[in-house]
């Protein structure tokens, strides 16, 4: 055999030694199927790669980081009950035909009626609430059903402190309209907020407003001249925040927020958890979930950190002075 001969004989044989090996290299394929339902905001802010909506942003980019890539081993699933949480049922009932591997929902009502549904597809919660009290997990610590994730307050506490910061930054308000509605008023969340009114000296009414139209509720603000408004930890608030921003700035009222987003809007200040890392967060319980953990076994996260943001530019344009000492408190300043 010639040398030339020899050496093409043995790259061949190489190859096909080789072949086997490399098969076994390769990735399985696998394709996994994961949805996301949103409450309140539009499908539409959902779209693309890096969604408008910025907890669906958050929530994708930690899937990516975690190697999960849309239109190669992922397929996204975007849903929004779109203010009607009635549809929520049938929305879940849909993704249970499709065969989603995981399911991730926001709130309390709607892993409520997922679960209604189907108790064998896995359900993160993204932003939870009250997950033991409503039976949703047996314990925070061992979940022990086909729920599991996140939560977004350690307890009523959080909005309580966040009227105290509203005070202790307009020291001269005595009248806020608390923005939400009838449930947010009534709800543990709420009625910690009054709690606080009555030991601060301050005056809160209800400022009820509608799933999805906060103008009139503005309008009729105009009438009973509140110094301040304490918007209600709400989807439907957070979904319409800029369009409470601008509402606010023309009624010229400062306001409290839940998070960041509405101050990165134009909102004057808010306190609560960053809720784009807890979606990012989302992503790792997704993640577990797809490599075989049990949401039964997988314990819920309490957040531990939040953020005091302060924006500086609509103090100005407010005519409010924000005291130093509130300033130094804040974790961000927007000037």
């Amino acid at each position: 055999m010639s040398r030339v001969r020899r050496r093409q004989f043995l790259i061949a044989a190489g190859a096909l030694l080789a072949a086997p090996i490399a098969a076994e290299a390769q990735p399985t394929g696998k394709v996994y199927r994961v949805a996301l339902i949103l409450t309140t905001s539009p499908v539409g802010e959902m779209t693309g790669l890096d969604p408008i909506h910025p907890p669906t942003r958050a929530f994708l980019h930690g899937l990516r980081a975690l190697g999960y890539v849309e239109g190669q081993n992922l397929i996204f699933e975007r849903r929004s009950a779109e203010g009607k949480p009635e549809r929520t049922p049938e929305i879940v009932a849909e993704l249970v035909r499709l065969k989603v591997d995981v399911m991730v929902t926001l709130g309390d009502e709607m892993p409520q009626r997922a679960v209604e549904v189907t108790k064998s597809v896995p359900i993160v919660m993204a932003s939870g609430r009250n997950p033991v009290e409503l039976g949703l997990v047996q314990s925070l610590a061992r979940p022990g059903g086909n729920v599991t994730g996140l939560t977004v307050t350690p307890g009523p506490e959080i909005e309580a402190k966040r009227l105290q910061l509203l005070k202790e930054a307009l020291p001269n308000i005595s009248r806020v309209a608390f923005l939400g509605m009838k449930s947010d008023w009534g709800n543990p969340l709420g009625q910690s907020v009054q709690a606080a009114a009555r030991k601060l000296g301050l005056t809160v009414y209800l400022a009820e407003h509608s799933p999805n139209d906060h103008t009139q509720i503005f309008a009729t603000m105009s009438r009973d001249r509140p110094d301040a408004v304490f918007a209600a930890n709400s989807p439907s608030n957070f979904a319409h925040r800029k369009a409470i921003v601008n509402l606010a700035a023309k009624a010229r009222l400062p306001g409290t927020y839940q998070t960041q987003e509405f101050v990165l809007a134009g909102g004057l200040m808010s306190y609560g958890l960053n809720v784009s890392e807890n979606f990012k967060r989302a992503a790792i319980f997704v993640d577990k979930i797809l490599k075989g953990a049990r949401p039964a076994e997988l314990p819920v996260e309490q957040p531990t950190r939040f953020d005091f943001v302060i924006n500086l530019k609509t103090a100005k344009a407010l005519g409010v002075t924000i005291p130093p000492s509130v300033l130094l408190r804040a974790d961000q300043v927007i000037e």
